[in-house]
């Protein structure tokens, strides 16, 4: 599976540490995501989408649609 949330966060210039903010999260869970040490349950992967503005299936690496 990729999951695109690394890919997300660099293309806009986010650091880890402002998306943890952003999504009261802890900026060690997000690398865990990134690095796919940790996966995301749904309600997480709908704050991700709903940040980046894109759908799920894009998130997940389903999809080449945003």
């Amino acid at each position: 599976m990729k999951f695109r949330l690394k890919e997300l966060r660099k293309e806009r210039n986010i650091s880890q540490l402002k998306l943890a903010v952003d999504l009261n999260m802890n900026q060690n869970t997000i690398s865990r995501y990134e690095n796919m040490e940790r996966e995301a349950d749904y309600e997480t992967l709908l704050k991700f989408a709903d940040y980046f503005g894109v759908s799920i299936d894009y998130l997940l690496g389903r999809s080449e649609n945003k």
